[in-house]
């Protein structure tokens, strides 16, 4: 764990479980902006670490990288020993997945993979979620956000373990809104139904420019190839957990306005 800024958010922590280059960077980067210490948590401690820096450095906060392996309760227990260390968890953002890159028959699926698939999207958010709600349900108040998918809404050939996986992490999401929401904790599923592209920052950064030079080069950014903006989708995040309790969205789709080509 590495704290990469000198002065404490005088606000709660936010929690981002699952935090690659792209939508987990990103909704990172909105909170430690909005004013949050962030802790960030994911399996590659290195790069997870260099993103630490990054978003410490250009939005002056309090970032702590943190390892975790989403399939290990083990693991999960020990990485929020670190978090709640740090103070009452006000945001939990589940955003890990088991990758698939495969449309295979679903009778040639190993047992090991289906069985990680679950944990990762099943087991694991469920097992983050109880070592926050306690907290959050003693001060009446916090933010659960569950990152979903397609897969979480329609079965799709080839991909019997994610869409599993995903159909019950929607039904974990409704459960816990449906028991924690009348005590103050705002729980929400968010489906992404598309392909999240590389960030279109303007900023003049080195990391930045050299952002858009892969775009150049076709690396591809939300935008116009109908890829999905990550910054863009971070908004969101950060809307949901700003509503107001009297009119709390317990899901919420989010697609770009031209179809993702193939």
């Amino acid at each position: 764990m590495r704290s990469m800024a000198s002065s404490a958010s005088s606000r709660g922590i936010a929690a981002i479980v699952g935090v690659g280059p792209k939508l987990g960077r990103s909704i990172a980067r909105k909170f430690a902006h909005e004013g949050y210490t962030v802790a960030i948590l994911a399996r590659d401690l290195e790069r997870l670490s260099r993103f630490a820096d990054e978003i410490a450095r250009e939005e002056k906060a309090q970032v702590f990288a943190i390892r975790i392996d989403c399939s290990d309760s083990r693991s999960i227990r020990e990485a929020f020993e670190g978090v709640l260390s740090l103070g009452f968890v006000e945001v939990l953002v589940y955003n890990a997945h088991q990758s698939v890159s495969h449309p295979i028959i679903s009778t040639d699926i190993s047992i090991d993979s289906f069985q990680k698939s679950l944990a990762v999207s099943s087991m694991g958010p469920f097992l983050c979620a109880q070592q926050v709600l306690g907290g959050m349900v003693d001060r009446g108040r916090g933010t659960i956000l569950f990152t979903g998918c397609s897969a979480s809404l329609n079965g799709i050939i080839g991909y019997s373990e994610l869409c599993c996986g995903k159909f019950a992490l929607r039904a974990l999401s409704q459960c816990l809104a449906r028991e924690f929401q009348p005590r103050g904790v705002h729980v929400a599923h968010v489906v992404i139904d598309g392909i999240v592209g590389a960030p279109r920052r303007t900023s003049t950064s080195q990391s930045q420019q050299r952002l858009l030079v892969e775009e150049h080069q076709g690396g591809g950014g939300g935008g116009g190839d109908g890829s999905m903006d990550p910054d863009s989708l971070a908004q969101s995040y950060w809307y949901l957990h700003n509503q107001d309790r009297s009119a709390w969205t317990q899901e919420i789709d989010l697609r770009p306005s031209i179809p993702t080509l193939n």
